[in-house]
């Protein structure tokens, strides 16, 4: 565990905000961070997937679009009659909120699909941050310190034919991280991302393809053991648990198979 709250003999409880928290990288995050002993509040759009979560987890959960200035607003209440109620204040976020729309070239991609990515993967981020970063700053006065985590995409540091709106959504967050961990220098508040690349996440690549399951299938066809959201979720924890004087900047993390973002090996790994 990072030693945030090392100045007691019987460290604090951590909590953490993971966004995205219905399904793929987010539900995996708030699983390990469960198993870990942290308090975690897990918000996404779907309350059936966040019921069962907190079911199967014991996290606390909250309703949240990221686009919607309002409600995001609403979180700093959220998590002040949380405390109230005796959860610990909240001294990390994970900010995992994102989509991908379509395949299209640059000329004939949708306008308003790059929109909703934009709203999705940067703003979404960027809302949160305004909310979050006061209160982690007010437990980093008590604690002695604080993390955010971007889950990032290698896509956003290369680009790729037929990904240029998810592309420049995710290097657009990288930048606003990039920013973020210049403007917070002087101050104990940890800015970490992680940029996985090829992960099996079917309902993520079912949404990109517009439900076209054997789209999705061929996509992960041959490819030796692609990355889980659990691989994901294992390094953000680990990010997290380091000692408080340790920023790691940025992890980029492929499967063996994905030597780059542009090279991409089927069929079985072996020795020459």
């Amino acid at each position: 565990m990072s030693d945030h709250s090392a100045s007691t003999s019987h460290p604090a409880r951590r909590h953490a905000l993971v966004t995205g928290a219905s399904s793929g990288i987010g539900a995996a995050t708030v699983r390990r961070l469960a198993a870990a002993g942290w308090h975690v509040t897990g918000v996404a759009r779907r309350a059936d997937r966040l019921e069962a979560l907190a079911a199967d987890t014991g996290c606390s959960v909250h309703v949240l679009d990221v686009t919607d200035d309002a409600a995001v607003a609403g979180l700093a209440d959220v998590l002040r009659a949380s405390r109230e109620s005796g959860a610990p204040p909240v001294d990390a976020v994970v900010l995992n909120a994102g989509l991908a729309i379509g395949v299209d070239p640059v000329v004939e991609a949708s306008t308003a699909d790059w929109a909703r990515m934009f709203d999705v993967n940067v703003l979404g981020a960027q809302r949160v941050l305004r909310v979050l970063v006061p209160m982690l700053r007010d437990t980093a006065r008590v604690r002695g310190g604080a993390d955010i985590v971007a889950v990032t995409s290698t896509a956003g540091q290369r680009a790729y034919e037929g990904g240029a709106g998810y592309s420049a959504s995710k290097a657009g967050l990288r930048i606003m991280m990039d920013a973020l961990r210049l403007e917070l220098a002087g101050e104990p508040l940890r800015v970490m991302q992680v940029a996985p690349g090829m992960v099996r996440t079917d309902e993520f690549t079912l949404n990109r393809l517009g439900g076209d399951a054997e789209r999705a299938a061929a996509l992960y066809e041959g490819v030796d053991r692609p990355l889980t959201a659990d691989d994901v979720a294992r390094v953000i924890v680990d990010a997290l648990g380091l000692p408080a004087h340790i920023n790691v900047d940025e992890v980029t993390m492929r499967p063996v198979a994905q030597a780059a973002q542009h090279k991409l090996v089927r069929g079985p790994l072996s020795p020459r």
